[in-house]
């Protein structure tokens, strides 16, 4: 059977995905329940990661000290 498709040349394939990425966030939500607090969650990650960059050692301090004024890791308050 002979093709007369030249390999060498792109096809374009478009997907709209916005129907899945909505029916996806639906079933995130569903996945979390009702009792889920974001704000409780976000006061909850903060502690952790002041507890996270709490009570370094020197050596860490400089680092945690070098990525901040990289721009890597955010300023925090060092109280957990």
């Amino acid at each position: 059977m002979a093709h007369d498709h030249d390999p060498t040349e792109l096809i374009s394939l478009d997907f709209d995905l916005t129907l899945h990425e909505a029916r996806r966030r639906v079933e995130v939500i569903a996945a979390i329940g009702p009792l889920w607090d974001p704000i409780a969650a976000m006061h909850g990650e903060e502690a952790a990661y002041a507890l996270l960059y709490s009570d370094l050692d020197p050596d860490q301090q400089r680092t945690y000290d070098n990525l901040v004024q990289a721009g890597v890791l955010p300023q925090r308050d060092s109280r957990p």
